[in-house]
């Protein structure tokens, strides 16, 4: 829990975001003055670590819109006093006991929350007790208390940001990655893609096989709502107005990526149909063809592998197949945000690398004319 240890990796952080995502980068406020750290401290009666009193000496904080993989955003002197005073409060009121003599299983006294959720009272949390646990990283759940898993020292914790930065590795071993679109950091919540199982030369099942799931009608979709496509922010409003052909074809390139990611591309029939849109040629769903039937497999094997990734990347190339491609487009990207990184960028270069525009606000999906998209006030909403 060494000051020297968060000020190596401050000084790795902060270069990396300078470099990759300068919007980022500027989100982090200057230093906090030392007599407010020390005030702050007195007024609480606790000692902050090393670690936490080094970070506030390189950021007092950030703006809101700086998240941390667990997507809490970093707190300065008097957020970390305003949040954990407000969880001494809940805590005397909830527990109806004085909250310096409870055992720490859901909140204690000597806690500090240096990162916080905003819309809910979770985040990190740095227990300040003396002893053994000093300077451990937790984090606060409003229902269940807080769990000191999450780092042995913040010092350690801002190193494994520093890697996952670095080295583009999802943090700490999960499943949250680094990715930057338009200079801005975001941290992708993704899942494992299991490529490995299936073989291609399985045979096609029956028609008649009465275990294999359905694959949907066609045109029993539900229509496709601004609001699923504003998620994708500026990328959202390319999709939204791009020509029909241009989204068609970036839909093939992007169901390519994620049937290569999911192992979906292993089937011969599979390759042959993606081959073909993304060349602009026409693949029909016959009712029982044999592309067809080895989607209807991958679903049911998907599901007895736990798979639902590759599940979902079959219905994905079922949108395209159906001449659905707004549709297609946008669910692949929600699967694709799930195990691929990089996704933002690879979808940016599918749509033909146009400029990017800025975010557009509520008038332009209320306003938004593609017969292919709902607008209106129900589907501009979040």
């Amino acid at each position: 829990m060494s000051a020297e240890a968060a000020e190596l990796a401050w000084d790795r952080i902060d270069s990396w975001l300078r470099l990759h995502a300068p919007a980022t980068f500027a989100m982090l406020r200057p230093p906090a003055p030392e007599e407010e750290i020390t005030a702050v401290q007195r007024r609480m009666g606790v000692t902050f670590p090393p670690d936490l009193v080094a970070t506030l000496r390189r950021h007092d904080g950030a703006d809101e819109d700086f998240l941390l993989p667990t997507h809490d955003g970093l707190l300065g002197t008097h957020g970390c006093e305003a949040r954990s005073r407000f969880l001494r409060g809940m805590l005397a009121e909830c527990l109806d006991a004085d909250p310096e003599e409870n055992d720490g299983a859901y909140w204690h006294h000597h806690f500090v929350q240096f990162a916080s959720y905003v819309i809910t009272a979770d985040g990190l949390t740095v227990d300040c007790r003396p002893g053994a646990s000093f300077g451990r990283v937790g984090r606060f759940f409003d229902e269940s208390g807080t769990d000191f898993g999450h780092a042995p020292s913040l010092g350690a914790y801002l190193g494994d940001l520093a890697d996952s930065l670095e080295h583009g590795l999802p943090f700490q071993g999960g499943r949250t990655w680094p990715v930057v679109s338009d200079g801005v950091l975001e941290w992708d919540d993704s899942e494992r893609a299991h490529p490995e199982w299936g073989d291609p030369s399985d045979p096609l099942p029956s028609p008649d096989d009465a275990s294999l799931p359905p694959l949907p009608p066609h045109g029993s979709e539900e229509p496709l709502r601004a609001v699923h496509v504003r998620k994708l922010g500026g990328l959202g409003a390319l999709v939204a107005t791009l020509p029909r052909g241009t989204v068609a074809t970036a839909g093939a390139r992007q169901m390519r990526r994620l049937a290569d990611e999911t192992g979906l591309a292993r089937y011969p029939e599979v390759t042959a149909a993606l081959d073909a849109l993304v060349d602009g040629r026409p693949v029909q769903l016959t009712g029982s063809g044999p592309l067809e039937l080895r989607l209807r497999q991958v679903r049911r094997e998907a599901s007895a592998h736990h798979d639902g990734v590759r599940g979902q990347a079959a219905m994905c190339l079922v949108l395209l197949l159906t001449d659905l491609p707004h549709r297609a487009l946008v669910r692949t990207a929600d699967v694709r945000a799930r195990i691929s990184p990089d996704w933002r960028v690879e979808l940016h270069a599918d749509l033909g690398s146009p400029a990017l525009p800025p975010e557009p606000d509520d008038e332009f999906w209320t306003t938004l004319d593609n017969p292919a998209i709902e607008a209106g006030r129900r589907g501009a909403g979040t």
